[in-house]
């Protein structure tokens, strides 16, 4: 085993297959977990209301004069009419933020060859940003979709809430064999009715069609939007194993094939397009990807994202300053 795949190891998410951990057991991981997000990422952030995205909030500010670049949605009419000349109008941070988990446990997530599964990564990140957007009284709920069922967790503070919703996310019963995932629902069930703005993060692996990106877009409308993609090596390519059955558990049907080089090849090609057909509707509809893997230390994959995003946005607001 490499060292790579040993870090791997040894930052993989607890197992939460259903029906394998007694209450007790449950409760360990959950508070073993919450003591790895919170020792490992407290600190990165730049705030309480800033969270995973740095960026404004939904209070009113300053208007200023329009600069090319700016969001065309923050335009302020009655200054420009009163001025003749297009200003936008500035927002400051929230001071509770609310935070919504978008959460897909569909059958295709029940799946790994390596340090886990999908589905425990999926809570996993669904854990870390629990445990890093809760503090201060802001407040965190979470739609949680199989395919078969849709729940919904209303949007509470506090510990004693993050604990009892991430418990009824790891407890989530598996989606029945032959069960298509529903992203698209999960979405449209968290539209309506209209939330007060905040921040929604969508945990998903997004296999299948990407019938989703118009109700991810009018999501986009009014919160800020964040794409959490977890993914297994075996999403992306085809070991060389020869005769293999292979069995899809949103669809029913199994199936045997030989593994040529040309199959892996042809695969690998389908899962390129199918990735970056995925990672520009989430583009389209303003959210930054996330990308967990399996097989790759997915804390510091976290630690990366946040420094990338808030290095970014500090250069962004340094270049507006300049003008």
């Amino acid at each position: 085993m490499s060292a790579r795949e040993e870090r791997a190891v040894a930052a993989a998410p607890p197992s939460f297959r259903s029906g394998e951990l007694s209450d007790p057991k449950l409760s360990a991981a959950l508070r073993t977990l919450e003591l790895t997000v919170r020792r490992k990422l407290d600190g990165v952030l730049h705030g309480d209301h800033l969270g995973l995205i740095p960026g404004p909030g939904s209070e009113p500010g300053e208007a200023r004069e329009y600069q090319p670049g700016d969001d065309v949605r923050q335009m302020d009419w009655s200054v420009t009419a009163r001025t003749t000349h297009p200003h936008v109008r500035q927002t400051v941070a929230d001071r509770e933020l609310e935070t919504w988990l978008v959460v897909d446990l569909s059958a295709s997530l029940d799946f790994g060859t390596a340090a886990c599964e999908k589905r425990d990564l999926a809570i996993a990140a669904a854990a870390a940003i629990t445990y890093l957007t809760s503090n201060g009284g802001n407040r965190v709920g979470a739609v949680v979709s199989t395919g078969a069922t849709t729940t919904r967790m209303a949007a509470r503070g506090g510990r004693v809430h993050a604990q009892a919703m991430l418990r009824r996310i790891a407890t989530t019963p598996h989606a029945p064999d032959g069960v298509r995932g529903d992203l698209r629902g999960a979405l449209e069930a968290l539209r309506r009715p209209e939330r007060r703005r905040g921040l929604v993060v969508v945990i998903s692996d997004f296999l299948g069609p990407i019938d989703w990106e118009r109700s991810l877009r009018a999501l986009a409308g009014r919160h800020d939007v964040l794409g959490v993609e977890v993914l297994d090596p075996r999403d992306l390519e085809l070991p060389d194993i020869g005769d293999v059955v292979l069995h899809d558990p949103e669809s029913g049907r199994t199936r045997e094939f030989s593994i040529t080089p040309q199959l892996q090849a042809d695969f690998a090609r389908a899962a390129a397009a199918h990735r970056g057909d995925v990672v520009q509707a989430l583009r389209r509809a303003g959210a930054p990807v996330l990308s967990l893997r399996t097989d790759r230390d997915w804390i510091s994959d976290v630690v990366r994202f946040v420094q990338a995003r808030k290095h970014s946005y500090g250069a962004a607001l340094s270049q507006g300053s300049r003008r």
